[in-house]
């Protein structure tokens, strides 16, 4: 009864209220997510509810956010009756370049998927296609849209969306990182309609290959939370006595979260690590399966929680005002109300003087801070070139490639404070120019993995990761595939991990609207990667080899065929101890 009930809210979604999108389009919005339904799915057949009149709460129904009063589902959506007709027309609605028929196009798909699964069906793999592409969609309201049509197909169609979970939770898992508030809730939700309807086993695999080593601590964050509630649900048993592609990955996984520099997926992590190590074979069982290197320290960890408990749970501090996510760090907050430079104040909120308009002179006053002697004001420097990219980014584009040159020798001086605050500092850099950095990348990439990924201080090490993983998110992905491939096959230690299983995750996203460029760059790289290699490189090449597999199929085995005999051996043994 609680999962019917559960379903209900899934379909039921909240009105917007995105202030940012054109106008028009909140009611649109609001009308898709009503019951009544729009001319075009009532000409496909839909019958139109009356009973929800535009931006009016019904009655004996509370409004959004109240959580008293009686409730009561709304009028469920009603059959096509020409169901195969409504299935064609809805992927045409959602490939269209109007987002109004998008939103068309995902109010049909919700409601074949729950009165006409037998249609939905056959077509499942197109469906979740487009709907992870739509997830990726940069207008807030048709992503948030697309996101709870996937709570809506985990929710009706259940385990026979088994086969899609691997694709969809990764496109979910990555929308974790958003800034907007109201997006990360309905990605929580529609993850746990996952997690309830759709086969343990998958959805534990989806969470390890596609969030537990995510750079973003939001992502790892929502993956590990999702899983120790899986975790719990399962049972230690089944766990640790069930089949040896879980129990041989569990361990390790939560291991690793266990001992994460991030706080909230450390919490997590230590509370499935107290759950797994009440098995009666646990010490056994964690000496077989993880690296000596970390042995000695998860031993550590397993008798402080025993001896001590979880503790209190890290929470998420307050987010600020219109931002919709809390930041990590300092530098990171203050970039939401940009830095300034008033007489009284270290760091600043506003830029410093009237904006200078002539291009040599704006370099000529970034020179002299970026290059100063003095490295408070090498930081100072780096404050006014974030507050640029807010107030005067047409400044910052224009003169792109001579101040870039400066804030890379800012990533690689010896001065490890002003390395910290200028690799958070290209954070919010990232995600005001987006991509407007495309001519840079060359040389940021390098300046950011190069030194930074390999550091013994966690600080910088976060800070590198958290760049990387703004560059994933807010450029376009072909544009990075390249750089992170050429250096993930130079870099060596940690760096090179991190980089695999980054080109992995650009796999997923990348192959099905880029297939020729992902076999032209990583294709070489797993080939160089296989053979003899070190446990957490074979772990990432493991990661890089399934993501390949699962786009290519047999494909991939055809692309080995033409490299040398010792490629196609290595890529066979390792796909067998892969299935």
């Amino acid at each position: 009864m609680a999962d019917r009930e559960s379903c209900t809210e899934v379909t039921r979604l909240p009105r917007l209220a995105v202030s940012e999108e054109a106008d028009g389009q909140e009611a649109w919005i609001q009308a898709a997510h009503s019951d009544t339904v729009s001319p075009r799915a009532r000409a496909l057949g839909a019958a139109s509810s009356q009973e929800t009149s535009l931006g009016r709460t019904p009655p004996d129904e509370p409004s959004q956010g109240s959580h008293s009063g009686p409730q009561r589902d709304p009028p469920g959506p009603h059959p096509f009756p020409k169901p195969e007709l409504a299935m064609t027309q809805s992927l045409t609605l959602i490939s269209s370049e109007n987002w109004q028929e998008k939103m068309e196009g995902l109010t049909v798909l919700r409601s074949l998927a729950q009165n006409h699964v037998d249609t939905l069906l056959p077509r499942l793999r197109d469906v979740c296609l487009a709907l992870v592409q739509e997830v990726k969609n940069l207008r807030s309201g048709v992503s948030r849209v697309a996101v709870c049509t996937l709570g809506v197909l985990y929710c009706h169609l259940q385990r026979a969306m088994d086969k899609e979970v691997d694709t969809t939770a990764r496109a979910l898992l990555h929308k974790a990182a958003e800034s907007n508030a109201f997006i990360r809730e309905e990605v929580d939700a529609a993850l746990g309609h996952m997690v309830r309807h759709c086969t343990p086993a998958r959805c534990i695999n989806a969470f390890l290959d596609g969030g537990l080593s995510h750079l973003s601590a939001a992502v790892r964050k929502c993956a590990a939370q999702h899983l120790a509630d899986l975790l719990e649900r399962v049972g230690v048993a089944r766990l640790l006595s069930g089949g040896k592609d879980v129990t041989d990955r569990i361990l390790p996984a939560v291991v690793r979260l266990a001992l994460d520099s991030s706080p909230e997926p450390r919490s997590f992590g230590r509370r499935m690590l107290l759950f797994l190590s009440s098995h009666r074979d646990f010490d056994s069982l964690l000496e077989k399966n993880i690296p000596t290197k970390d042995l000695s320290a998860a031993r550590k960890a397993v008798s402080g929680l025993k001896g001590q408990g979880l503790g209190e749970t890290p929470q998420t501090p307050a987010s600020l005002p219109g931002s919709g996510t809390a930041r990590a760090s300092t530098l990171q907050r203050k970039l939401l109300v940009v830095p300034s430079r008033e007489p009284n104040c270290k760091y600043s909120s506003k830029p410093q003087g009237p904006i200078i308009e002539d291009k040599a002179e704006y370099i000529r006053q970034l020179t002299v801070l970026l290059e100063s002697k003095d490295f408070r004001e090498r930081i100072k420097g780096l404050d006014q070139l974030v507050a640029d990219c807010q107030h005067n980014p047409s400044m910052v584009i224009r003169s792109l490639f001579p101040v870039f040159d400066l804030f890379r020798d800012r990533l690689l001086e010896s001065n490890r404070k002003v390395n910290l605050y200028a690799l958070e500092a290209l954070q919010g850099m990232v995600r005001l120019l987006k991509d407007n950095l495309s001519g840079v990348l060359n040389h940021l990439v390098p300046a950011i993995v190069d030194n930074h990924l390999n550091s013994k201080n966690r600080a910088v090490y976060s800070a590198a990761t958290g760049a990387l993983c703004e560059l994933v998110l807010n450029l376009d992905n072909s544009l990075l595939l390249e750089p992170f491939c050429f250096k993930a096959r130079v870099l060596s230690g940690q760096a090179k991990v991190d980089l695999i299983e980054k080109v992995a995750e650009l796999v997923m996203e990348l192959y099905p609207r880029r297939p020729q460029l992902v076999e032209q760059k990583a294709l070489p790289l797993l080939w160089g990667l296989l053979g003899p290699s070190s446990g957490s490189v074979h772990r990432a090449t493991t990661s890089l080899c399934r993501a390949l597999h699962h786009q290519m199929g047999p494909g991939l085995r055809q692309s080995a065929a033409s490299q040398p005999p010792s490629v196609g051996r290595d890529l066979n043994q390792l796909l067998r101890t892969m299935s």
